[in-house]
This record gives structure tokens, sequence and C-alpha cells, in this order.
């Protein structure tokens, strides 16, 4: 069996397949500051077998965390696979089981009806467990120290009834509150929705059932101080279109996006929706309100930015409304409209948006993302990256001013998202720094770059290495020592 020779499995896109323990990484350049204290989780799409329908998108693949752990000036390396339920049943067949992406209809006979999960998108910990989440399944409970997995379907002692939670759960850092929401909840292409308040012991403390105005992919979402706020955008699925042998999600530029306000303390009834015409947004920076006008900052884009959920009626991908550029969106729950005001915060193009976690859910002055920096070179035999995006820069963007500061990363690498890594002892927004993984193309390896958060143009002040390529991630997050 071989990987299929395309642009998702090849060159740096190539599976990898590494675990491994490693300690002591050479830093090559600069210096780690000896009071970090804790671990960078991240995770990255790595299929274990090739692909059953001879080619895939390149997140199918199962999740593979690596932790890196920084203490007294060091860091070392674990890498683990996820041993979801789909992980175990295709190694002990020695082969792909499970088809195309979120599409059950493709699937082996053997597994129909078993859970897809590849827990391959984001990492967090929790009351003391790391939680490997996709967004189409419920989360998998791994060991944050020694990255063994636990319980392949983590339901929080039996109180989580969704089919699904998502990939991008917060932390409120005032209460200590996990803030989650499941969509699909009641089965794959429902409008069926769930909110969940989970205590910072780890007890399901709320759950709340709605429905959204359609199916859609909603990845990602908000909290304040008073509110829970979700984001509706036409990235739409249906069973005709899985019957039909089509990618799960398609763009349908004809249907409004949404806004739904739920206030923290209400039910579903108290939720209010708010409409605006077509756009794309699937990453929050942050949101916070002023009493009841609410405001979302999202990296929006005019049209769809996913090549890969190609447009519904045929129409061909348009990179240039795919541009993201940092956005505001603000609504206020006593007016009588229902529209939503929309204002440019930067005009920086990028996404993976990131902030100073301590201020999540209120006023947040910066937010760190990646930039596809369009004047500067690529020096890459196939020009750039497999996506078609070439995250060449990582920026600081002050909401007040607009004012931003970045680092390039070269005419040969590509950077990872970013985390925030708060300096001990600190309170001050944004004292801290920003670790990264930089993709280096032309070598097909991995470094592992420490920045001062507030100081990016400066350079690295640490550069790390790793001994082997680091597939492309998506997300991840830095935990204190005491949280571990």
């Amino acid at each position: 069996m071989k990987f299929p020779d395309t642009p998702n499995f090849t060159g740096f896109f190539a599976p990898s397949g590494v675990e491994a323990d490693v300690h002591d990484l050479p830093v090559i350049d600069g210096a780690i500051p000896k009071a970090l204290d804790g671990s960078f989780y991240r995770v990255a799409p790595d299929p274990q077998f090739p692909p059953m329908a001879g080619d895939d998108i390149w997140f199918n693949g199962d999740g593979m965390v690596s932790r890196f752990r920084f203490r007294n000036g060091a860091v070392s390396l674990r890498q683990r696979w996820v041993r979801t339920e789909k992980f175990c049943l295709e190694r002990e067949a020695g082969r792909a089981l499970f088809g195309a992406y979120r599409n059950p209809l493709t699937d082996d006979d053997s597994v129909k009806g078993r859970i897809r999960s590849t827990a391959n998108t984001n990492v967090v910990v929790h009351a003391g467990k790391l939680l490997a989440l996709k967004e189409d399944s419920p989360p998998v409970w791994m060991d944050p120290e020694t990255l063994e997995t636990i319980d392949p379907r983590y339901d929080f002692d039996g109180r989580m009834t969704s089919e699904t939670f998502t990939a991008h759960p917060k932390i409120d850092p005032r209460t200590g509150e996990l803030l989650a929401f499941g969509y699909a909840a009641k089965g794959l292409c429902t409008r069926d929705m769930v909110f969940y308040a989970i205590g910072s012991e780890g007890a399901v403390k709320q759950e709340v059932w709605f429905q959204i105005p359609y199916y859609c992919m909603m990845h990602d979402f908000g909290f304040t101080e008073d509110y829970i706020v979700f984001h509706v955008v036409p990235i739409v699925g249906s069973w005709a279109r899985l019957e039909a042998g089509l990618p799960h999600f398609g763009f349908d530029r004809k249907r409004p996006i949404h806004l739904g306000i739920l206030p923290r303390k209400g039910g579903a009834e108290d939720i209010r929706w708010f409409s605006a015409p077509t756009c794309f947004a699937s990453h929050v920076m942050n949101a916070h309100n002023v009493g009841t006008m609410v405001h979302f900052d999202v990296p929006m884009a005019n049209g769809n930015m996913f090549p890969f959920f190609p447009d519904t009626e045929g129409a061909p991908f348009q990179p240039q409304e795919a541009a993201a550029r940092m956005t505001r969106w603000t609504v206020d729950m006593t007016a009588n409209s229902d529209e939503i005001a929309m204002r440019p915060l930067a005009d920086l193009v990028g996404e993976f948006p990131r902030i100073d976690d301590r201020f999540a859910g209120v006023r947040n002055q910066f937010g760190w993302q990646l930039v596809q920096d369009m004047t500067k070179p690529v020096d890459l035999p196939g020009g750039r990256s497999a996506t078609g995006l070439m995250m060449n820069t990582l920026a600081r963007i002050d909401l007040d001013s607009g004012e931003t500061d970045s680092w390039w990363a070269g005419p040969t690498s590509s950077l990872q998202e970013p985390a925030f890594v708060p300096r001990p002892g600190s309170s001050e927004e944004g004292e801290g720094y920003l670790v990264a993984v930089e993709n280096r193309l032309a070598e097909s390896a991995s470094r592992l770059l420490l920045f001062d958060a507030m100081h990016l143009s400066d350079g690295p002040i640490a550069t790390i290495a790793v001994p082997f390529r680091l597939r492309m991630g998506l997300h991840g997050n830095w935990v204190p020592a005491e949280m571990a």
C-alpha cells in the first residue's frame, strides 16, 4: 500500500508517522527564559494508512499530538498518535476502513456506525485532562504527561449527550469554566446545537439545546462576560451531497450569515438572531460586550476561503475573495433591527488569530495571527504551499489603532498557528511570548520559535531545533505546569 502521489501526501505534506521522546532539544540561537514552566501542546493530521479513495483532503488524517515541555531554560518533545476508535480499528485491520471526510456512506461495512473521529484539530487541558478534539465526535481523553489515550469517547461522566463536541472550546479565565458546543448534535447534517458550560472541576453545569437557521460548518464561537456568540456561515452540507459523492461541505453564496447571541444565564428561548449578507468567517479572535453591545472579532473574507469545499453551484474558486481581514461584528441586544454592523480592524490578510488568553471574553487591545504577505518573495521549486496559502508572516495587531508589528519567516518557510505564553508573574495584556512551529519547506524540516509577543519584528528570542519534520498542524495551546 502506498500513499497517493498527490499534493496532499507528498513533499512537506507527506505522512510522517513519528512517535518519539526527545530530551533537551538543541537551542540553535538565542535562549529560552528559565522562568518558563509549562507545555505547548499541538496536534496535526497524520494518516496512519493510505486513504480508501486514493486521495483525500490533508486534514482528514489521524491526530498526532506533540508536547513541547519547557522547564529551566530547556525544552523536550514527546509525540504520540491519538488512539481513537477509528485508529485502533484500522491498526487491527492493517488498512484504512473509514472513507471520505465526514461521509460515513463511504466506510467499509465492518465499521458502519462506529465513531469516525480523527481527533486531529485541537488539544486543550481542563480539569487535569488533555482533550484531543474533532468537531464531528466526542472528545478523546489523554494523559497530559504521557500522551497515553485513556478514553476514546469521553462524555464527562455521562453528562454529555451530544454526538459532537467543538474543536474550539474556550476557557473563561475568570471562572475556570470550559465553554463548548456541539453542532449536528443529534446526528449528521441536522440543525441541532447544544451549548455546554463545564465547571473548573470538570462537571457539566449548564446544557442548552436549540436549532440553528441552517446546517453548516460551525468551527468556532465566542463568549463575553454576559453572552455566548455563535456565527452561522454558508459552508453547508446535506445527505444529498454525501449520496452524490460530493465533498461534505460546499459554499452557498446565496445564503445570508447569522449571529446568534445566547445570554450566559439564559435558555434557548432567550437566543436572539442577527443577519447580514453572505461572507465567510471561520476562526474567532475574541468577543466582548459593553452593556448590551456585543462585539465579535473575526478574520472575514468576502467569499469562500476553502477551495476543498467548492461553490455549491459550481462557480470557480476566487482567491481574491478568500482574502480575510480582521473585522469587528457588532450587534445591540436592545435594538429593533437584526442587522450586524461590520468594521475593519486591520488591513493584513491572514488567519489563525490568537490573543493573550487571560483576556478571553473581555475587551482586548492586542491580537496575533498568521499573515499571507504577497509582497514577499517565495523561493521554492513548486511555488506556494499545497493548500495555495503561504502563511509566511507572524503579526501583532493593535485593535485600537490598527497599527501592526510583524516578522517574515523568509522565502522558503511558512508558519503554523502560534500560541500565547504569559510571562510568569505578569498581568498586563501582551506581557509574554508567542510560540510557533516554523515549516522549513525547502529542506522538509521544522523548528520551534519563541518570540517576545510585543516585539515580533525583532525576530525569535530562541530558535529550537526539531530532529524530524512536524506535519502541518491545526491548533494548539500553552498550558502552565500547575495545570497539566
